[in-house]
Order: C-alpha cells, then sequence, then structure tokens
C-alpha cells in the first residue's frame, strides 16, 4: 500500500498547478508545460513501481514467549533481518491488544543491512495468552513521493501471569516458617504418623505402639517407631464457574479490578510456593460443571511453571460447578490421602447442597478445607451503619440471612471433619497459608 508523501504534495503545489495553470493562460507555453508536467507523472510513477519490492528481503523474529507479571512491566524484544543489501529507513508500529500498554506507539529506526535489535516496553493488565501476528511498517520510496506501508510477520506471544509479589509483605513472615530448619522452623507436635522402623521394647514404651504380630512371631515384645511426615500431597481445587466471575466491592483508596477466580488463581500459586518450602507436593485442579485440569502433586521449578501455566488462561464459565463429578474423578486419581483445599462459593443453597453430596465421597479419604471469599453485603445486621433508608434496612436482613446460612453450612461441614473458613478478600491469601500450617504443624493429615 502507498499513499503521497509530504514531497509529492510540495511538488504538485509548487510545480504541477503553476505548469497547468501556465498551459491554459498562455497558449503557445502549453506544449512545454505538458512536456513537464509528463515528465513529472513519470518521475513520481516509476518511483511508486519501484516501491513494490521495498520491504523484500526484511523479517522480523521474537525472541521467544514473554511472560510478564500483571501490572508489571517488561521488554519486547525482536530481531529485525535486512537481507536486502540496502538501508531503510523505516517507522515500525506495534498493534497490542486492549489488555496490553506501552508508551512506544511506534519506533523510527535507520536499518542496516544484516541484524537490527528492536525493543518495545509493555505492561500487561489482565493474565493471558495474546498473540501479535503481524507488524506494520512505513517508509519513504526510494525518491521520497510516496510513504509505502506495509507488514511483516511476527508471530510474538505475551503471557500475562498473577502478580505474586502483591501479597509479598503479608505472607514475607510466613514463608520463613521452613519444615525443619532455619531460624523461624515450624514446630511440629506429636510423634508423627509415617512408620519407619520395628524396634526392641524399651520400658516406657506406649502399650499401643507394640507391634503384636512381631512380638508374636520373635517371641519379645516389639515396638513400633513412627517419624514426622516429611512430603505430603497437597491438592488446590479452583472453582470456575459462574460465581467466580464476580468482583469484589472496592475499598478506599483501592483500584483493583480483580474477580473472584483472579484471586483464588494469585492464592493457589502462592500456596503452592509455600507447600514446597515445607517439603511437600503441590497438585492443581481446576473444574466448572466438569474437571478442565490436573496437575499431579509434585515440586520443583518445572512442576511450578506447569501449574502457572495451567492457570494463566483460566476465565469463567457461565455454569454451575459439578461437585460430585468432581468428587468421583478425585476418587479415581487420587489414591494416596492428600489435604485438598477448595477454592470455591457456597453463598447459593444449591451449589452448597452439592458440595457437601461431593464432600462425603471424599472425605473419609482425604482431608478436606473449603476457602470462600466473603462476598458484598453478607454479614450480620447492625454492623452496617450506613443504613439510611427502610430499602437499606431490607438489605442488611437480606444479608443477615445470608451469613446465618452460611454458618449453618459450616456447622454441617465441621460435623463431617471439613474445615471452613469464610475471609475477607483482603486476608484471603495469607488466612490459606496460615491453614495449611496449621494442618502441617497439628499433623491431622
Amino acid at each position: 500500500m502507498i499513499a503521497p508523501s509530504s514531497r509529492l504534495l510540495w511538488v504538485t503545489g509548487t510545480l504541477v498547478v503553476p505548469l497547468s495553470t501556465l498551459a491554459g493562460a498562455v497558449p503557445e507555453r502549453a506544449p512545454l508545460a505538458l512536456g513537464l508536467m509528463g515528465l513529472i507523472i513519470v518521475v513520481v510513477v516509476l518511483d511508486a513501481l519501484r516501491s513494490v519490492s521495498l520491504f523484500h528481503g526484511l523479517r522480523l523474529q521474537p525472541s521467544g514467549v514473554l511472560r510478564l507479571a500483571r501490572g508489571r512491566p517488561g521488554d519486547l524484544v525482536a530481531s529485525l533481518h535486512n537481507e536486502s543489501g540496502r538501508g531503510h529507513s523505516l517507522r515500525i508500529g506495534l498493534p497490542l491488544p486492549q489488555a496490553i500498554e506501552s508508551q512506544q506507539i511506534d519506533i523510527h529506526c535507520r536499518v542496516a543491512p544484516g541484524i537490527s535489535k528492536l525493543t518495545w516496553t509493555v505492561t500487561i493488565k489482565s493474565r493471558g495468552r495474546y498473540l501479535i501476528p503481524t507488524i506494520p511498517l512505513e517508509s519513504l520510496s526510494s525518491w521520497g513521493f510516496w510513504n509505502v506501508r506495509g507488514t511483516l510477520e511476527f508471530g510474538a506471544e505475551i503471557r500475562g501471569y498473577p502478580d505474586l509479589f502483591r501479597d509479598r509483605d503479608a505472607v514475607a513472615a510466613i514463608f520463613l516458617n521452613r519444615g525443619g530448619l532455619g531460624a523461624h522452623a515450624q514446630r511440629q507436635i506429636g510423634k508423627g504418623r509415617d512408620f519407619e522402623k520395628l524396634r526392641e521394647y524399651i520400658s516406657g514404651d506406649s502399650m499401643e505402639d507394640v507391634h503384636w504380630k512381631a512380638t508374636a512371631k520373635r517371641g519379645r515384645p516389639v515396638t513400633k517407631v513412627f517419624q514426622i511426615e516429611r512430603t505430603q500431597e497437597v491438592y488446590v481445587i479452583l472453582d470456575a464457574s459462574r460465581l467466580s466471575g464476580r468482583t469484589p466491592r472496592r475499598t478506599a483508596g483501592e483500584c483493583s479490578d480483580e474477580r473472584f477466580l483472579d484471586l483464588g488463581v494469585r492464592s493457589a500459586l502462592l500456596l503452592g510456593v509455600a507447600a514446597e518450602r515445607q517439603g511437600d507436593h503441590f497438585g492443581l485442579i481446576t473444574f466448572s460443571d466438569r474437571v478442565k485440569t490436573f496437575v499431579r502433586a509434585s515440586s520443583g521449578v518445572a512442576h511450578f511453571g506447569a501449574c502457572r501455566d495451567a492457570l494463566y488462561t483460566l476465565e469463567p464459565e457461565r455454569v454451575s460447578p459439578d461437585y460430585e463429578e468432581l468428587a468421583t474423578f478425585l476418587k479415581h486419581r487420587l489414591r494416596r490421602r492428600a489435604l485438598l483445599v477448595f477454592l470455591t462459593s457456597l453463598d447459593d443453597p444449591v451449589i452448597a447442597e452439592s458440595f457437601v453430596r461431593g464432600a462425603d465421597l471424599l472425605r473419609l479419604q482425604h482431608l478436606l478445607i473449603v476457602g470462600m471469599i466473603q462476598p458484598d453485603g453478607i454479614q450480620p445486621m447492625f454492623r452496617n451503619v450506613a443504613v439510611e433508608s427502610v430499602t437499606d434496612l431490607y438489605g442488611e436482613l437480606a444479608g443477615h440471612l445470608r451469613a446465618q446460612s452460611l454458618r449453618e453450612l459450616e456447622m454441617v461441614l465441621r460435623r463431617r471433619g471439613v474445615g471452613f473458613a469464610l475471609t475477607a478478600t483482603a486476608r484471603f491469601t495469607t488466612d490459606l497459608i496460615r491453614q495449611y500450617l496449621a494442618v502441617k504443624q497439628r499433623q491431622v493429615l
């Protein structure tokens, strides 16, 4: 694509227009004027024809997949290969998706033969996977009469991950509680539950630790020795159904637009970091009306990257969660006893009833904890001093009834041995990690 340049407009205004006026006003000068106009037109057309292959030999290649944390800037780097053998003065644009921002709308550069490096500083506003298939270019033609525009294949990929540094100050002290070493070691209560070995009975050993079959076989008392559990499996089960798409009410001075699901994704990854620092294996499951992702529990940098890649494109679906199908899936996949941390919303009575049925299928084999973000308006009456009308009073009454329903659900779950925590948005991540450390300390698992 070509468009007239400022030089062509200047030539038209200063030469073509006066020559056409001269040809009309002075007939004897018309042949000369028309000849000069024809020469100018031929030169301009030749310049346009030569510009057809102006971008031949140019090739743009990204440096690789760019991974960015939400709200933190990074550099998008590309290599421009000029194999045409001549230099170019280029204006290079960057067509970014709406979720990505950059102060550099375009780059003006002189590209010499060979390889040139291009850099854009970009900031991603929401997690997800974004592609930039092509890059627009603009350059002057050889004689400067045309602005030549085209595109180059780019194929850049930008991945937006949750910003795990937002809760760094809140959870920094928690992360110092390492499983067995360090200045703030996590104290273990009890003697342990994992069988280690058999040994001869020593005076003072508890009778419940005597291994009676080995005692009968050897003819003398034999005692079982246990050790503290060092490696356990922790699974975060993240709900991506319709209720996870809600956005909590913003507090004064807060500009976050995170949804419940976004906060759950960030909390799940931070819990994975905490589990690895405690020596446990961390796994991940996402679901809505079906199981969407299953990452078996493990540890290490590569495993954390796999969990992060499984979450960064997760979006809410307009469906209700199916806990019974999820429970059936877990019973077939998880043979070893594990800690299952559900990040979900149970303020809908129908959904809560479905969760209780699903929990009954799992609670005898696994330890279950439910972490729920407190929705707006769910609180006991007389806590909101801003009630000014009868309509506000009825709204507070509805919130009180919903809060009472959640308290009843909590009692139902606790009778089944399922932990339930209704937490404010600001404390959700830290409270979740504290619950995990409490389970670890008490050796409930």
